[in-house]
């Protein structure tokens, strides 16, 4: 299943220079790193993947009832926030 792109995600993607098949490609072969079973509309998750050498993390939601997958948004993690495997935030 193709995922839908919030607007947000589709500016944030310009901005970052992320493209859609690199999205597609965290969803489909990344590590879910942390599930947000309480977020709404839908519960979310945070994947970690690498196009190349570069770490990507997508945030998406599940629509479970239409089998949907909604990219909320997706960034390269500041490595100055993320332990070097980047699946864990540094301590402050």
């Amino acid at each position: 299943m193709a995922p839908r792109f919030t607007d947000e995600a589709i500016l944030r993607m310009r901005e970052r220079r992320i493209t859609r098949a690199e999205v597609d490609a965290v969803i489909d072969g990344g590590e879910t790193i942390r599930e947000y079973p309480d977020d709404l509309p839908y519960p979310s998750r945070l994947v970690l993947g690498w196009v190349g050498s570069r770490p990507l993390h997508v945030v998406y939601a599940v629509n479970a009832e239409r089998d949907e997958q909604i990219v909320i948004t997706t960034y390269d993690p500041d490595p100055t926030l993320w332990e070097p495997d980047f699946k864990t935030r540094r301590h402050r």
